[in-house]
């Protein structure tokens, strides 16, 4: 008789299957292309990994993800170390990634890119809003390790070049898990005192992973956000860090930093010369032009004896042109005067009664007859002559 096979319910198959998946590929790096990838608010992230000729569905929980230096895309090439693994519910298999290492590329390098990218599209390297440093500071501020090499640079060139300047030293550290927080706290806690005039935010040299807190997005905005101008100064002469595209001024050194924020004696007693003697050439240009205009003024200068004798000679000359001028008009006036007078006189109606004419008036009104058809007989009329009047009556009217 055939012995009977037991019968497996679909949950039951699903865990074996999964029993056997976990205990044979509990460590596996596997290389593909990243597919559907999407990061709902449980911070999962879920995705495929596919190849040309199949595809795994893959998933990265919080606690790995989280730790991440990039962002996983679409596209991207990757190799995923995790382990296999049966979601028993659908009865799919599934990669449970615990890293992620971009191909061809190292993470570090891919989040250094990614992040400057997106910081370069906010804005954060913009030239314009880049500041000057202060030609003399008192105080400098310095951001790095207190045992470090960076600091003794640092110091060793102040006092070489005998500034006088007062440093202000902020110790943070500058690489390792949680560096970056401090530096970002640092550069905000110098600000927030306000004392120190410009801020050198560095370290001494190092490898990628040793400089990587200057690369890290608190570090960046902390500097964006400084109010106090701010000097990076990462000791990594061929490689920009995001640090020093965000700040105000890029130094290869911490020593090269200390150089620019602080001028050396020497220098500053040339410099001081050159302005002493700037400063007499233009003291002796302007004396001499002052000189001038004194000497100029002297000459022009008159005792008010000249001035009164001046103004006076003066009005004896507009005395003597008024005098003559007056004089010219009156003998021109009266010969205008008699000249009129002549006319008029010649006008006159007494000449014309000197000649032998009469005027004849009506004895009534009074006015001059001048036509004879006027007249009534009877009527009285006065007659004017040059010497003498007379009336009459007339006798006969006529034209």
């Amino acid at each position: 008789m055939q012995e009977q096979t037991s019968i497996l319910t679909v949950s039951r198959l699903n865990a074996l299957l999964r029993e056997v998946v976990e205990d044979n590929f509990m460590q596996v790096l596997v290389e593909g292309e990243i597919s559907n990838f999407s990061t709902p608010a449980s911070g999962h992230c879920y995705f495929s990994l596919k190849d040309a000729n199949a595809q795994l569905r893959s998933v990265m929980f919080r606690s790995q993800s989280r730790l991440l230096g990039f962002t996983p895309q679409n596209g991207m090439q990757v190799i995923c170390r995790g382990r296999v693994t049966l979601y028993t519910q659908r009865g799919e298999l599934q990669l449970v990634v615990e890293s992620l290492e971009p191909k061809g590329v190292g993470s570090l390098q891919l989040a250094y890119e990614q992040l400057k990218a997106r910081l370069a599209a906010e804005g954060l390297f913009d030239g314009g809003r880049k500041r000057p440093l202060p030609a003399f500071p008192e105080t400098v501020g310095v951001v790095t390790s207190a045992t470090g090499a960076a600091i003794h640079d640092i110091l060793n060139v102040l006092r070489r070049r005998g500034a006088g300047v007062r440093v202000l030293l902020r110790p943070v550290r500058v690489q390792g898990e949680g560096a970056a927080a401090e530096i970002a706290a640092a550069i905000t806690e110098l600000n927030r005192h306000g004392e120190a005039d410009v801020l050198i935010v560095g370290r001494g040299g190092g490898s990628l992973e040793d400089l990587w807190a200057f690369n890290e997005e608190a570090v960046a905005r902390a500097i964006y956000g400084s109010r106090i101008p701010v000097i990076s100064a990462v000791g990594h002469e061929v490689d920009y860090s995001i640090a020093d595209f965000v700040a105000d001024l890029r130094a290869a050194t911490p020593s090269a930093a200390a150089e620019l924020v602080a001028r050396s004696r020497l220098e500053l007693e040339g410099h001081l010369d050159h302005l002493v003697l700037r400063l007499a050439g233009q003291m002796r240009n302007r004396l001499d032009l002052c000189h001038e205009r004194v000497g100029g003024l002297l000459c022009r200068l008159r005792s008010p004896q000249q001035t009164l004798a001046m103004h006076q000679n003066r009005r004896q000359e507009l005395e003597r042109r008024l005098q003559l001028a007056m004089r010219r008009q009156l003998h021109d006036g009266n010969r205008q005067l008699a000249a009129l007078s002549d006319r008029l006189h010649s006008l006159s109606p007494l000449q014309t009664l000197a000649r032998g004419y009469a005027i004849v008036l009506d004895g009534n009104t009074g006015q001059a007859v001048r036509d004879a058809a006027t007249l009534s007989a009877g009527d009285v009329v006065e007659i004017r002559f040059h010497k003498g009047r007379a009336s009459a009556t007339i006798v006969e009217a006529g034209s």
